[in-house]
């Protein structure tokens, strides 16, 4: 049975979280009206694109391109493991520097620099004592290149790294895909269990992958959904997992039907997307935004009157990954003024954050 009996408790965390954070919810509205962030997320303006601002020179040994975009921030999203040995994003506060994908990378190794301010239950995903010998970008494909401290991972780790290494170094704007390099040889191959690289792998790879109750794996496709998970000090954050679907021509429903479905019972993450909940028309998609139009299930705070915090970035978080997909907007039964948890009316289309679970230390 899914993991629902904890709601109460999450509902409980997460409306402390926002008190303390002025209510404001995690993910931003394009409007006009510029709402105070919590700590949680960074957000986009409007018109901003994911670490967009001054262009760097990677000068890393062989580094030819910087990642395009890389801002002078010190804030820099990492995926680290969590203690249900997920792969999870979260923004560390690091110093600034000239080499920001080498940087990131390196911050993946155990006993890094800043191993200590890894939050309560994380760790690294790359062994002690690996270094980056060098990090190329070009023509959309980050090289890392590993010394051989490397391959000293342990066996069940192999797809966390390889999916730590991917999500953290594509958030990028110029980087879509990633190789692996030991000592500067190719790995066509990972050196422990020996996962297939190829020539690179991309997000369309997955994260956190579930592939229950698809038979026919060649004849079905991916979407990726965001449930809640909660460390030991009672912090609550989003996790990403990929799911195999049967083959559709709306992944815009499959994404939402999962988020529905929620959690596996093994998984430890929870939801606040109740079962009870409907699309009651089809998904509207127009220049980007896609239109949801639920039933008054959707609505499951302040006495079932407004959308959980929880459940609009759960939504958000989830089909932006969808391509395409640039905002959510929201209905119940064809209402297009929803209130908010925070008491606030949601009545524009919701964009991505640029980062999600920050921490501030």
């Amino acid at each position: 049975m899914i993991k629902r009996h904890k709601r109460m408790v999450f509902v409980s965390l997460l409306t402390v979280l926002l008190l303390v954070t002025s209510g404001c919810g995690l993910l931003t509205e394009k409007t006009t009206n510029e709402i105070d962030p919590p700590q949680e997320v960074d957000y986009l303006e409007e018109g901003e694109k994911l670490d967009q601002g001054n262009k760097e020179q990677e000068t890393a040994a062989g580094g030819k391109d910087a990642p395009v975009g890389a801002t002078d921030s010190n804030q820099r999203q990492v995926y680290l493991i969590d203690k249900n040995d997920m792969v999870v994003p979260q923004v560390l506060q690091v110093p600034k520097s000239d080499k920001p994908a080498k940087q990131v990378v390196e911050y993946l190794v155990e006993d890094s620099k800043v191993t200590n301010q890894l939050p309560d239950g994380m760790r690294a995903v790359l062994p002690a004592g690996t270094e980056v010998l060098s990090l190329n970008i070009e023509q959309g494909t980050a090289t890392v290149d590993f010394s051989k401290e490397f391959k000293q991972y342990a066996p069940e780790d192999e797809m966390r790294i390889l999916q730590s290494l991917t999500y953290t170094l594509t958030q990028f704007d110029n980087v879509n895909n990633v190789k692996v390099q030991i000592n500067g040889k190719d790995q066509k191959v990972m050196p422990v269990n020996h996962t297939p690289i190829g020539d690179g792998l991309t997000r369309e790879n997955g994260i956190n992958i579930e592939t229950s109750g698809v038979v026919d794996v060649t004849n079905s496709d991916t979407v990726t959904v965001y449930f809640l998970a909660q460390n030991d000090k009672e912090q609550v954050y989003y996790v990403p997992v990929t799911r195999r679907v049967p083959s559709t021509d709306n992944l815009v429903k499959a994404t939402v039907d999962e988020l529905i479905t929620g959690p596996s019972q093994q998984s430890g993450l929870v939801t606040e997307v109740h079962n009870t909940v409907e699309l009651v028309t089809a998904p509207v998609i127009e220049d980007g935004v896609v239109t949801l139009n639920f039933n008054k299930a959707i609505l499951g705070q302040n006495e079932n009157t407004a959308i959980s915090e929880s459940v609009l970035n759960s939504l958000v978080l989830s089909l932006t990954e969808v391509e395409g997909i640039d905002k959510v907007a929201l209905k119940v039964n064809g209402q297009t003024e929803v209130l908010k948890e925070s008491g606030k009316m949601l009545t524009e289309p919701v964009s991505r954050p640029a980062n999600v679970n920050t921490v501030e230390f």
